[in-house]
């Protein structure tokens, strides 16, 4: 029943192959599978943007560029029209598992403002997650508005400081992922290249369609077919 929904959702040989296998890497469900194709996470896995190119080891850098999305559907979130970094947080909180799930379906819940203390001041991530396939802290910052150069180097001071004072010796560099409801891919792209850190860039929407701009953006095939080597 999986591979005819793929076979009937599905555009291209390329996608198909993305949800099979991650479906395979995953266990979804068909009721999940459907949500994943109806809510584009193809698209949206082929056009995230990160600097892990340049800041992830090679063993692990296919995973990691799975691991992140262009954009994430947060429909379950109880939200007013008008919300707090707090109140999003507090909405995500208390739905947790479809919010792991919305994320990928490898991370793991270690907490929320989760504390570090340097040099006597106390510094909070918003969530703190934990990837179990890449084996690697991932902290999350959560923003209400559009996406900030300036936002990089609260992250990056962050995973410096879960390298040093949180990572285990057996896990890998912590990955930051910066949660804003809008972003400039050009300035994105400009902020990445003073980042020398992991770290990936996304937004959320409580309902969503890939503009098409963006359908226009996705990688060519042999890319896809390169980034699909990584799903297993």
């Amino acid at each position: 029943s999986h591979n005819l929904v793929i076979m009937q959702k599905c555009k291209d040989d390329l996608e198909r192959e993305f949800y099979i296998r991650m479906t395979r890497k995953f266990g979804w469900t068909k009721n999940v599978l459907i949500h994943q194709i109806e809510n584009q996470t193809y698209e949206k896995t082929l056009l995230n943007q990160t600097n892990f190119e340049q800041t992830v080891s090679e063993e692990i850098r296919k995973q990691a560029k799975l691991a992140v999305k262009d954009e994430y559907i947060f429909d379950f979130l109880e939200l007013a029209d008008q919300y707090s970094e707090r109140q999003l947080e507090q909405a995500i909180l208390a739905k947790v598992e479809p919010f792991l799930r919305e994320m990928g379906g490898m991370f793991a819940f270690i907490g929320s403002q989760y504390r570090l203390e340097i040099s006597n001041k106390e510094y909070f991530i918003d969530l703190l997650l934990f990837h179990r396939r890449l084996k690697c802290l991932v902290a999350i910052d959560l923003k209400i508005g559009e996406f900030l150069p300036e936002y990089i180097g609260k992250m990056q001071f962050y995973l410096a400081a879960l390298d040093d004072k949180v990572r285990l010796e057996e896990e890998n560099s912590a990955i930051g992922i910066i949660l804003c409801k809008s972003k400039d891919k050009t300035i994105v792209e400009y902020a990445l290249k003073e980042s020398n850190k992991p770290i990936g860039f996304a937004t959320y929407r409580i309902v969503s369609t890939l503009p098409q701009q963006l359908q226009n953006q996705l990688p060519a095939p042999e890319q896809v077919a390169l980034l699909l080597e990584g799903v297993e």
